[in-house]
């Protein structure tokens, strides 16, 4: 069961001709997103790398009720890595408005500015449920752990040529502010759990697992790397890299310092 995942390389108008160690981009591509392919074990969930030099579209994801017939709705998560001195990240809106407000603020490009931009610094954490609308600006490297889902709904891609989705987006847009408690710039040193549920589990560890961390792991699991190299048998699983597991206490972290671990929760994907 234990390996490796393989990468898919994804090009984005939006992303990069240069990418950080260890990654590179073959010339001529830009790069946005690095996918880790889903293991058929645990085929619900997808981790990616997430590289930006433009801004993204104003978008949005439906959840599993209403996103169509066999496929997952998307939450997703999102965890600064590196971040220029400008970088920011908009989630939700400033204050509450209607549809029709969505709407013509779609028409006209100003929903852009109707979004709640944040700050983005290396550390920062932020959990976006479905229907949140948001965006992300240049000058970021993120790690995106979401349900696996495709889908998603742009409501505004800055005059690029790229399909638009005004009324699937209107159709399932929360026009609320993100919550508080669904962002947080995480202390520098410390292992800690930044999602538990209702999709999957997400944490950070530094060092060794803890008692309570391998029961919470004891099922199969991804294990991504962030400081160092953990081990599962001969296997090396460096940064950037992406591996499954069989349980957390198969991993050996000791040569690891920093790592993402994460499962589902509710299941195999039914796309």
């Amino acid at each position: 069961m234990a390996h490796l995942l393989p990468t898919r390389m994804v090009e984005k108008v939006w992303g990069r001709d240069a990418l950080p160690a260890p990654f590179s981009a073959s010339d001529g591509q830009r790069i946005g997103e690095i996918w880790f392919e889903p293991p058929p074990e645990l085929d619900a969930l997808l981790v990616k790398y997430l590289f930006t030099s433009d801004k993204l579209s104003v978008q949005v994801h439906p959840n599993d009720a209403q996103a169509p017939a066999g496929s997952n709705g998307k939450e997703e998560c999102w965890l600064v890595l590196d971040a220029e001195p400008e970088a920011k990240l908009a989630i939700g809106f400033r204050q509450d408005v209607t549809v029709e407000q969505m709407r013509a603020g779609a028409l006209d490009g100003s929903i852009e500015h109707m979004l709640e931009w944040h700050d983005a610094r290396p550390g920062d954490f932020f959990y976006i449920p479905a229907g949140t609308v948001h965006a992300i600006g240049p000058g970021l490297s993120l790690v995106e752990v979401q349900q696996n889902s495709d889908i998603t709904y742009r409501f505004y891609d800055y005059g690029r040529p790229r399909d638009l989705h005004l009324e699937e987006s209107l159709s399932v847009a929360l026009g609320t502010p993100h919550g508080a408690e669904h962002r947080a710039s995480l202390p520098e040193q410390g292992s800690m759990t930044l999602v538990d549920g209702p999709h999957f589990l997400l944490d950070r560890l530094d060092g060794r697992p803890d008692a309570q961390l391998l029961a919470r792991y004891a099922a199969p699991l991804l294990v991504l790397p962030l400081a160092g190299e953990a081990r599962l048998g001969d296997t090396r699983i460096g940064a950037g890299e992406c591996a499954l597991a069989p349980s957390l206490d198969a991993v050996d972290f000791s040569a690891c310092q920093r790592a993402l671990l994460t499962a589902p929760v509710s299941g195999p994907a039914t796309g």
